[in-house]
């Protein structure tokens, strides 16, 4: 059996605005309906599959689980690490705790935010790679390159790729236009794709050798890890001292071990909104479209709206990326999408809430989303699952107004209890004990007005909470 590991900590900046810290790429629909995370789950199922192990940070724990279980596939464990210290300690930390069970565990390592266009082809090729990962070698997976692309790491093998694992001569850095070109015309590189196989018990041992610096730390948030609901939370006072580094610099580009098969069926690693084009298709023109839009005479562009309110309207456009949300507009020349990064960090540096959070926010209970927002009030529609609850809790320094328009809501206010259906509404006094519950079988949705000298998210203490999140915003 293999079992998928799946990372998915990233932020996706380059994705901005449909991908930001708040709610990253891989949970988002962007090439079809399911999420780039679900999509990725779902092709490292089947017979020859264990349950996945998910490497994510707090705030997505409940998404993860969510979306799995959506599609129809067991959670199985979800790794919380308390702070993101990039990809080596997070595989490090999997490959320990498979190991304590079955030092022979083969681990399939995958991003959980890239795009593969034939599933089945491609659990055809991590089949291929199995003798080699049994017999102690570590094998990533190259994609045989389309073009001289200079976005991606590129693998150089000891000989032209065929069906069987390959040695790996050397890693090669993202290259400039005429390396790029120079590898493609050679025949025997491929570009790194960043998915890995090998068994936990050489994992562990690469890492001993290649990166003793972060065994200590890891081992220690691993033995310390206390069960939170369904996950497993890694100590946050070891993690803290885990240096962050990428699986590729602490261990891969220092071992030996190392071997490649080729995958040619296609693989996108959705780093840009170029790529996302690509991966959406394009009519005759080159153009791209996504949602209620419509172009007028244009060529190689990408026209998005990923709001029910906005029409969006291209004419006489070339070579140019628009995507269109409700609190957020892009509009950028094709040839800089990789700059779309430099964009949010001047946004995070002017103070813009669209940098890093959308306007709608989930919650493992359902989400809300802010409509309108002042110095001294807030309005926000806030969706209750079925059966869902939110904490009990209080505010310092805000009182509410609940106003339900669709569905039943069940109310605590201090010591009172009491069901409110369509059109009903209750006052939630500054300082007020309270509760919202959906007893019923559909969504309950309701409008909250808040009102008070600060209005921010960490404005709550949590006295009891189903979900276990402990204090602020998320917990």
């Amino acid at each position: 059996m293999i079992t998928p590991v799946l990372l998915c900590g990233g932020a996706g900046t380059r994705l901005w605005p449909i991908s930001r810290k708040s709610f990253p790429k891989q949970f988002v629909p962007l090439t079809g309906e399911q999420s780039l995370f679900a999509a990725s789950a779902a092709r490292l199922t089947g017979p020859d599959y264990a349950a996945p192990v998910v490497v994510t940070g707090s705030d997505f724990r409940f998404i993860v689980t969510e979306q799995l279980l959506a599609a129809g596939i067991d959670p199985g464990t979800v790794l919380i690490e308390p702070s993101a210290r990039n990809t080596a300690p997070a595989v490090l930390a999997a490959a320990l705790m498979l190991a304590q069970t079955d030092p022979d565990a083969l681990m399939l390592v995958a991003p959980s935010d890239h795009a593969i266009s034939d599933p089945a082809v491609f659990r055809a090729t991590v089949a291929r790679a199995v003798p080699a990962a049994k017999a102690g070698r570590i094998v990533t997976f190259g994609i045989s390159p389309t073009h001289a692309e200079t976005g991606y790491g590129w693998l150089e093998l000891s000989a032209t790729a065929g069906a069987d694992a390959v040695p790996l001569s050397r890693f090669v850095e993202k290259p400039d236009a005429a390396a790029a070109a120079r590898m493609l015309e050679a025949g025997h590189f491929l570009w790194n794709a960043g998915i890995f196989l090998f068994t936990a018990a050489t994992f562990v041992a690469a890492a001993r050798t290649h990166a003793p610096d972060l065994m200590a730390p890891v081992e220690a948030a691993l033995r310390q890890a206390q069960p939170d609901l369904g996950f497993l939370r890694l100590d946050p006072a070891a993690w803290d001292a885990v240096p962050s580094i990428s699986v590729d610099y602490a261990v891969m580009e220092r071992a030996d071990n190392l071997s490649v098969v080729a995958y040619d069926a296609g693989w996108n690693d959705l780093g840009g909104w170029d790529a996302v084009a690509r991966e959406m298709g394009t009519d005759a023109d080159g153009v791209a479209v996504a949602g209620a839009v419509t172009a007028i005479d244009c060529h190689d562009t990408l026209l998005r709206s990923d709001s029910d309110g906005v029409e969006l309207v291209g004419i006489g456009l070339r070579d140019i990326i628009v995507v269109a949300m409700d609190d957020a507009v892009l509009v950028a020349d094709r040839g800089r999408a990789q700059d779309v990064k430099i964009a949010v960090e001047r946004l995070k540096a002017k103070g813009a809430l669209q940098a890093e959070a959308f306007a709608r926010d989930h919650r493992p209970w359902g989400h809300f989303e802010t409509l309108a927002l002042d110095s001294r009030f807030q309005v926000k529609r806030i969706v209750v699952k079925p059966g869902a609850a939110l904490s009990l809790q209080s505010h310092h320094h805000r009182s509410e107004h609940w106003i339900v328009v669709s569905g039943t809501a069940r109310v605590t206010v201090d010591q009172e209890v009491k069901l409110l259906t369509e059109n009903q509404s209750v006052y939630i006094p500054l300082g007020a004990v309270h509760r919202m519950e959906n007893p019923g079988k559909v969504p309950m949705v309701l409008i909250e007005v808040q009102t008070g000298a600060y209005l921010g998210e960490d404005d709550i203490i949590r006295y009891e909470d189903v979900y276990a999140r402990g204090q602020g915003a998320k917990g």
